[in-house]
């Protein structure tokens, strides 16, 4: 009996982690798409936005503290699976890029909140200060530069790290590369790059999935 509950515990991170990360991708895939959708990627870009679209994105903003949450979790679900085949350097990289990611995701839902908040109490003279221009062009170089490079860096370590350890196919981790090398330089030239990494994500969370199952097969045949 202890043994069958030590088994049945450690089958749970994996799909703690999978679950995760499929939410993840769910939340970020969405509230990303309204804001592309809602705010022109243009940050010189006037404000018109605040008065027709302001719902949708306080909306897409809500969403981005669950997708955090959810992201936090697959990351610590998979330190957990990597268990002692984790390696001190890479481990560094992986766990700090992905904490600044994070720290970024929020800081960008904080400045926009802050934006649309401040629209909502004086509407005629935002638009027409610099500090609305400064934190327009905030949020702007924390999406298109900082936020997307620090993704495709957490990719980078974590494709890495499958490629030493195996806890996921090597061609997720070839994909990762590539992926993450479209996301460090294809940035600027394509508005919609930033799907490219919950799709990884979501990818690796599918074939956690996949190995779980594939392991309470082979427990189910031992004990039968």
């Amino acid at each position: 009996m202890p043994t069958d509950k030590l088994v049945q515990a450690k089958l749970k991170t994996p799909r703690a982690a999978a679950i995760a990360g499929i939410v993840f991708s769910v939340l970020f895939v969405a509230a990303f798409s309204m804001l592309r959708i809602s705010v022109p990627s243009d940050p010189a870009e006037p404000g018109e936005w605040l008065k027709t679209s302001s719902r949708l994105v306080s909306f897409a903003l809500n969403l981005l503290p669950f997708a955090g949450i959810a992201f936090l979790w697959f990351v610590g679900a998979l330190r957990d699976r990597l268990g002692a085949l984790e390696d001190r350097f890479f481990a560094t990289v992986f766990l700090g890029s992905s904490l600044l990611f994070l720290a970024m995701l929020f800081v960008l839902a904080a400045v926009v909140g802050a934006i649309i908040l401040t629209f909502a109490a004086d509407s005629q003279a935002l638009t027409s200060v610099p500090t609305f221009q400064l934190a327009r062009t905030l949020s702007y170089n924390l999406v298109n530069i900082y936020l997307i490079k620090m993704a495709a860096v957490f990719m980078f370590s974590t494709s890495t790290v499958i490629m030493y350890t195996g806890i996921a196919p090597r061609w997720v981790a070839y994909l990762g590369f590539v992926l993450a090398l479209l996301l460090l330089f294809g940035s600027s030239y394509f508005s919609w790059v930033f799907v490219a990494f919950p799709f990884w994500v979501f990818l690796i969370s599918i074939c956690l999935l996949t190995d779980e199952f594939r392991r309470r097969l082979r427990i189910s045949g031992t004990k039968a």
